[in-house]
């Protein structure tokens, strides 16, 4: 039996609109890239100050792009010979901006990254942190030419001048005082700063040339040395083929 069809209800007719084709989707606006960064290095065997800036903007979370000059241009080796009146390597360019002082590059990313953590929150213990980081930004001549940095190299036996003995026995005190006051590992607490950054280059001197130090400072250089970030830094170092020859003999 055929099924009966069912009638349209009685009333106004309802008017039927044609089927429209999709609207075609509209892709959404792209958020804002963030600003590309680079940072100017020169050689990572040998160059305190590009380790530095380096390890400050990977402390920050800064995604940057490595810029590197040869240790045979005449102004990058003036400056790791320590013969240059100006540090101007590293060089961090961000969103257009160029800073090219260590503790300017640090001071910036603090500011670009407030939530880093790369000086501490307490306002005594951030005066304190400025404070050695300026002593290593200016001082201690005698270390950085008694004990350049050299990351390939290796010198037992190794003869420290008195002068630079001096400066050993005031950076291995600031490193107690600290690690005593904030209670380690790092300088200012659990987590490493612009500080530990600063003085993250003298660890690796005293390695290098077998600086004999006590059981609380041969911890913290531990501590650095455990660094992903330093890990990564010191690989890169060791397949550098430039060599300079000043920094590579007993002197």
């Amino acid at each position: 039996m055929a099924t009966a069809l069912k009638s349209r209800p009685q009333g106004r007719s309802v008017a039927v609109k044609p089927k429209r084709s999709p609207a075609p989707v509209r892709s959404q606006p792209k958020a804002r890239a963030a600003a590309q960064a680079s940072i100017t290095l020169s050689s990572k065997n040998y160059s305190s100050w590009s380790l530095r800036g380096w390890l400050i903007a990977k402390l920050a979370g800064l995604e940057f792009d490595e810029v590197m000059v040869s240790p045979d241009d005449a102004n990058a080796r003036k400056e790791i010979l320590l013969l240059s009146p100006s540090i101007l390597v590293p060089c961090l360019t961000h969103g257009g901006i160029k800073v090219w002082d260590t503790l300017a590059i640090g001071e910036y990313l603090d500011e670009v990254k407030p939530k880093a953590g790369l000086l501490p929150t307490d306002i005594a213990a951030r005066a304190h942190c400025r404070a050695i980081c300026g002593e290593m930004h200016s001082g201690f001549s005698s270390l950085r030419a008694a004990l350049p940095m050299n990351l390939k190299g290796d010198f037992p036996g190794y003869k420290v001048w008195a002068k630079a003995e001096g400066d050993i026995e005031r950076i291995t005190t600031i490193w107690r005082d600290c690690i005593s006051k904030y209670g380690g590992p790092f300088l200012f607490g659990d987590k490493p700063c612009i500080a530990d950054a600063m003085y993250a280059p003298v660890v690796t001197r005293f390695l290098t040339y077998h600086v004999a130090v006590d059981r609380v400072c041969s911890a913290y250089c531990q501590q650095i040395m455990a660094m992903p970030e330093m890990k990564e830094w010191i690989a890169a170092a060791k397949l550098e083929h430039e060599d300079i020859e000043e920094l590579d003999m007993e002197f």
